[in-house]
């Protein structure tokens, strides 16, 4: 059965299979027009101040800090394009471009298995390049007045070629003609210290720089949160959030965390990523005032990583892309221990940066250190 919605003009669209579902809300293809979803949120606890909040979206769409945003810069964004609600009216949302067709979810590229499935022939300069391209999107959201509140592995969409896409608008912490719409969702293990010691904090910059710093960390990581690990201090573990409380991270100390094997070495990453996650995971960017490093912080390390002559293809397997601060290969490492997170095949879609693949192999002798 096909489901109708009322748009303020009096149309009426039709809403095809779920495709989605959320903290709040539930996202439909639109019946007969391909490239549109519908996200609803069902009995909003305020539907009055849910529908002007759209309403507005939508009309700032036009308005000239917003259209930047929406003018083809750094990143995709599904801007809430036409406000609408059903027919006896106990549900609202809008329409919103579907980001399905070019895009993945972010943690797609967490995992071997789903780099394959999904995104297959992405390496790690793929990762660096969304990460990067993450972060020059944040900056701009930010540049334009906008705060996005919720960062998070699902409202984060990737392509192939590792550019970027943001969903959720409507959870965005805004200022209206005087009006502040306020962002309070929040999700476990993609939370700001601040608010994870204060659940009613309202968002800040400062909150969504953290939340991109974990980002980064895990993309880079394959899939390894910085705050996951069992405490080495005899508490059990209850968290991530309890764990970012308590400052237990593997970057910042690593015998604050036990993990399990094998895993991805800290010198995988580029010296300049490692001195931003310390800086926003360490006490200061957990709780100075002046917080962690910015989204343009970001942009720009991540950025120069991504130069030319800064990334090395393995000579043994072309799949392994790594930083050239590193004279050995921490992809065949991990496949030697049995853990194979870009197994031989086509390299990616795009051509990567200027990738150096002069580099001599690791000495067999030299396994199992900076670990």
């Amino acid at each position: 059965m096909v489901l109708n919605l009322l748009s303020a003009d009096g149309r009426r669209w039709g809403l095809a299979e779920q495709v989605g579902q959320g903290g709040e809300g539930v996202v439909f293809a639109v019946a007969d027009r391909p490239g549109l979803v519908a996200k609803l949120v069902p009995n909003p606890a305020d539907p009055a101040g849910h529908r002007e909040r759209i309403e507005r979206l939508v009309r700032r769409r036009r308005e000239p800090r917003t259209a930047r945003l929406l003018s083809g810069g750094p990143g995709t964004l599904a801007w809430p394009l036409l406000g609408v609600r059903t027919v006896r009216g106990e549900g609202h949302g809008y329409l919103m471009a579907d980001l399905r067709p070019h895009h993945q979810p972010l943690d797609r590229l967490f995992h071997a298995a789903d780099r394959e499935r999904y995104l297959p022939g992405a390496d790690w300069a793929t990762a660096l390049r969304a990460v990067a391209a993450l972060a020059a999107l944040v900056a701009a959201v930010h540049a334009e007045g906008y705060l996005v509140g919720d960062l998070k592995p699902g409202n984060v969409w990737v392509d192939g070629r590792g550019a970027v896409a943001l969903s959720d608008v409507d959870s965005w912490q805004f200022t209206d003609r005087g009006v502040l719409f306020e962002s309070r969702p929040r999700t476990p293990g993609y939370t700001a210290p601040e608010r994870v010691a204060d659940p009613s904090a309202a968002p800040t910059r400062s909150a969504d720089d953290f939340v991109l710093a974990v980002l980064v960390h895990q993309v880079l990581m394959v899939g390894l949160h910085p705050f996951l690990g069992l405490p080495t201090d005899g508490s059990p573990y209850l968290s991530l959030d309890d764990n970012l409380r308590h400052g237990r991270c593997r970057l910042t100390d690593r015998r604050s965390v036990r993990l399990p094997e094998p895993l991805p070495p800290a010198d995988l990453l580029p010296s300049a990523v490692r001195a931003l996650l310390r800086a926003a995971f360490g006490e200061a960017g957990r709780g100075s005032p002046t917080g962690p490093p910015t989204a343009a912080e970001w942009s720009r390390v991540l950025g120069a990583e991504l130069g030319p002559g800064r990334l090395r293809r393995c000579p043994t397997e072309p799949r392994h892309v790594h930083t050239v601060e590193r004279s050995w290969c921490p992809w065949c490492d991990l496949a030697g221990r049995g853990h194979h997170e870009y197994p031989a095949g086509a390299v990616g879609p795009a051509p990567a940066p200027t990738i150096r693949a002069d580099g001599p192999a690791r000495p067999s002798h030299d396994r199992g250190r900076n670990r």
